[in-house]
């Protein structure tokens, strides 16, 4: 595995690195599909939750790390929010399908000067999971609500690898949680305290679902974990975990109608402010 060797001389430390520089850069090609394929696996839950919540008319909206913006663009299209303020580190993808009441606000969500306004919903979905101070930043972005205002968190969540039977696909899951650790920070250990650091953060009527979707060859998520894998695959070898023929059967294993396994999920939590 030489190529290993040359990722871990040439990439830099989890502090110096953001989600986005290094592993999935917007820039790459196939990047905005690749995510396209996690809103689809995933939109349907998030939004059925959200007008569960009471988004419709007249609300005004933070959509946080909100990517190609098919959460920002449902929540004005179906549940006729009066705007949606989607920002992410990087709005490509935003500014290529311009829509009425939308605006994308290019920033660093980390940044002390990012303060962009009180809202109806402050709404983030797979992005804490990437930050390195989780709870720090549950607490800003509840400071962000207007009085009545509900917050909607959603990050992956793993429950079943790491006591689920060694196999390919096992292996390569473990690698990837390990890979983007080691590289942009990721961690999702913490995801299941998220309900309780939004009671901490002060909001009231707090509650939580899990969603797993299945894996069925040719599904979304099953293609979402395969290009995922790619782009993160010199992270994932460089761990020892996996070698590539490890990662290629795992691959095969989500091509396979004989396999069965659990993907990882979304766990999403909400609370409301007072």
């Amino acid at each position: 595995m030489a190529h290993s060797a040359s990722f871990r001389e040439n990439a830099h430390s989890a502090d110096d690195q953001h989600y986005g520089e290094h592993v999935f850069r917007p820039q790459d090609e196939g990047e905005a599909d690749r995510i396209d394929l996690g809103a689809l696996a995933y939109d349907a839950t998030t939004t059925a939750r959200l007008r569960e919540l009471g988004v419709g008319p007249g609300w005004r909206c933070l959509d946080v790390g909100a990517g190609t913006g098919t959460v920002a663009r449902a929540l004005l299209r179906e549940a006729g929010a009066a705007e949606v303020v989607a920002v992410d580190r990087d709005v490509r993808f935003l500014a290529a399908e311009p829509t009425p009441g939308l605006t994308a606000l290019e920033a660093d969500i980390t940044s002390d000067g990012f303060a962009p306004g009180r809202f109806d919903l402050v709404h983030a979905r797979f992005v804490l999971m990437h930050l390195p101070d989780p709870a720090r930043m549950i607490d800003r972005l509840a400071a962000m609500l207007a009085p009545g205002g509900v917050m909607v968190v959603s990050d992956a969540v793993d429950l079943t690898t790491r006591d689920a039977p060694e196999n390919s696909f096992t292996s390569t899951v473990r690698a990837m949680w390990q890979g983007l650790r080691d590289t942009i920070g990721t961690d999702v250990d913490w995801v299941p305290s998220c309900p309780r650091m939004l009671r901490t953060a002060g909001l009231e009527s707090v509650a939580a679902e899990i969603h797993v979707p299945p894996l069925v060859p040719g599904s979304p998520i099953n293609r979402f974990w395969t290009e995922t894998w790619q782009r993160a695959r010199p992270a994932m070898t460089a761990t020892r975990l996996v070698d590539d023929a490890t990662i290629d059967d795992a691959v095969h294993c989500l091509d396979s109608p004989d396999f069965y396994g659990f993907s990882p999920g979304m766990l999403t939590a909400w609370g409301r402010r007072p």
